[in-house]
């Protein structure tokens, strides 16, 4: 059997698992380069029966599985994945298969967009390491804001308990909170979505992209937000309209935003959003951490030996 391994954009899958253990029984290959259309995917993987993606990098809708007759096996890091049309793969005898992957490694990071933005780290490192002026930026204190929390699931709860720490008031909203779990963390409900991002001073969105929450804060949204609040965005672009944000961004409805998702990605050389004002970004690297990896990987290849010994596990759908 075949076996690619997609989306490697670091080129690290294969020296973070024992692939060896397939032995000749699967010949696996890795790919380095986006497939940005169905027919490059077609091309480059047709003849696979086994597929490895990484989270939603490579979209798999019904079209997609029509144009692969011979796949049987799709493994995906983690163990939800917006873009498999697992009903087509079911129709087309494709199992599914997922990875645990770890909630430590997001919320980590959102700490990294926020302190970055909070005290001017990328310009003031820039202007360092170019002979800049020295110090240009005046920091934003964290310590007695307040911290409002979109989502408080495995991540936002993480993401609540620093704020905590940090002396931060924190306060929580979505549609389906649980009273009992924010008072059990420390939090306070908001009243709504609209007082929460009137009252914040950051504003960090962990919300699973939906059709409930897709373009949740738009501009109505945004011009609520105080003209010195932050906004933060690790779940996914689509919850946020990106347009009206680069509008608030460039118009001064906040001080700053910070994102680690984008609508296209990798993002196009001429993107907007390489050039924003007020803006931290950076290339998902929300999950990309070693221990997620060697877990999502090894698994991977778990998956596979379930697999071929006709006793597929993690299955999806």
């Amino acid at each position: 059997m075949r076996c690619a391994v997609l989306d490697d954009y670091q080129g690290v899958a294969r020296g973070l698992a024992d692939w060896d253990r397939l032995g000749d029984r699967v010949e696996t290959r890795f790919i380095r380069d986006p497939l940005p259309t169905h027919d490059a995917v077609a091309a480059a993987v047709g003849d696979c029966e086994i597929l490895v993606v990484m989270r939603e990098r490579t979209p798999f809708p019904a079209e997609l599985f029509a144009r692969l007759p011979r796949l049987r096996l799709l493994i995906t890091s983690g163990m939800r994945n917006a873009a498999i049309d697992l009903a087509a793969a079911a129709r087309h005898g494709v199992t599914v298969c997922g990875t645990a992957s770890n909630p430590e490694p997001p919320a980590e990071l959102t700490w990294a967009l926020i302190l970055g933005l909070a005290r001017g780290v990328a310009v003031e490192n820039a202007a360092l390491r170019s002979g800049g002026p020295w110090q240009q930026t005046l920091g934003a204190d964290l310590h007695g804001r307040r911290l409002g929390v979109l989502g408080l699931g495995k991540i936002g709860t993480r993401v609540a308990r620093v704020g905590a720490a940090f002396g931060m008031e924190v306060t929580a909203w979505s549609r389906n909170l649980d009273h009992g779990h924010a008072a059990a963390v420390g939090v306070t409900p908001a009243a709504s979505r609209e007082e929460l991002l009137e009252t914040s001073d950051v504003v960090t969105v962990h919300l699973v992209l939906g059709d409930r929450t897709r373009g949740l804060i738009g501009e109505p949204e945004l011009r609520r937000m105080r003209r010195t609040a932050l906004l933060v965005n690790t779940s996914r672009a689509g919850i946020v309209d990106q347009d009206a944000l680069l509008r608030a961004l460039r118009e001064g409805w906040i001080a700053g935003a910070g994102a680690d998702v984008f609508a296209t990605e990798p993002l196009p050389a001429d993107d907007p959003w390489r050039t924003a004002p007020n803006f931290l970004g950076l290339p998902h690297l929300g999950y990309v951490t070693r221990r997620n990896y060697e877990g999502y990987f090894g698994q991977a290849v778990e998956d596979v030996e379930a697999f071929l010994a006709g006793r597929p596990v993690r299955v999806l759908g």
